[in-house]
């Protein structure tokens, strides 16, 4: 399983011109590995997110997801089927958490498992409340189940977050600057987190973030500057 974009390109309008956010760009991640995508603002790291998780079709190029019942392309899919694969194959972890305040972080978690996903549909409610628990003890809020987002640190909501991400055994996770709105502590968690259950669950991973300080621990980093993608030499750890 594994997520590979060849040729892609995306463009905007930009007045009597388009404007290009993506420009030829290729890209390979391998089931249970993590691909760290830099960059300053507005080079297309935004985009190219977009693009993997089916919420833009580009231009042109093609976006192959890999998964245990064969390939798609991605980007050809109609609206209603790009939905379908966002709920049965993805998890998405956006920067704002984006959670529902009147559910609790349990709840949150099992919604998404009635939404779909593989098996999504057909758990029972025992199995879907107990996969939730079990998400939750991963994640470290084992205590937590019954709190809504408003009784829930910053770093606590992302956590919940990443754990409904992963709820329906994603084949593909896409996650946007997990570690933005964290202090240094809580940023090294969430980061440990989130190799521990890409390199798990052997799910693809695309992760953007500005922090340098964790790409030592990428699979593969890759950096975008207007448009285009180029792999970079992986940053080797050192002692502070």
């Amino acid at each position: 399983m594994a997520l590979t974009l060849t040729d892609v390109t995306l463009t905007y309008p930009d007045g009597s011109d388009r404007l290009t956010a993506l420009d030829r760009v290729n890209l390979s991640v391998p089931a249970g590995t993590i691909a760290a995508v830099t960059g300053p603002s507005g080079s297309g790291k935004s985009s190219l997110l977009a693009v993997a998780a089916t919420l833009i079709r580009p231009d042109a190029g093609a976006v192959t997801l890999e998964t245990d019942t064969g390939r798609v392309d991605l980007a050809t899919l109609s609206k209603r089927a790009a939905a379908t694969v966002r709920r049965t194959t993805m998890g998405i972890v956006f920067q704002q958490p984006n959670l529902v305040p009147a559910l609790t972080a349990a709840e949150q978690l099992e919604v998404t498992a009635h939404l779909g996903g593989r098996g999504g549909f057909f758990r029972s409610r025992p199995e879907t409340r107990s996969r939730a628990r079990e998400l939750l003890d991963a994640v470290g809020l084992p205590s937590h189940a019954h709190k809504r987002p408003a009784q829930l640190s910053g770093g606590q909501r992302q956590r919940v977050n990443i754990a409904r991400a992963l709820m329906n055994d994603p084949t593909l996770l896409v996650v946007d600057e997990p570690t933005s709105a964290l202090d240094s502590e809580r940023g090294a968690a969430i980061i440990d987190l989130i190799t521990t259950i890409a390199h798990d669950h052997r799910a693809a991973t695309i992760l953007v973030t500005h922090d340098p300080t964790h790409l030592h621990r990428m699979d593969a980093v890759y950096r975008m500057t207007d448009g285009k993608l180029s792999r970079v030499e992986t940053p080797v750890a050192t002692e502070v």
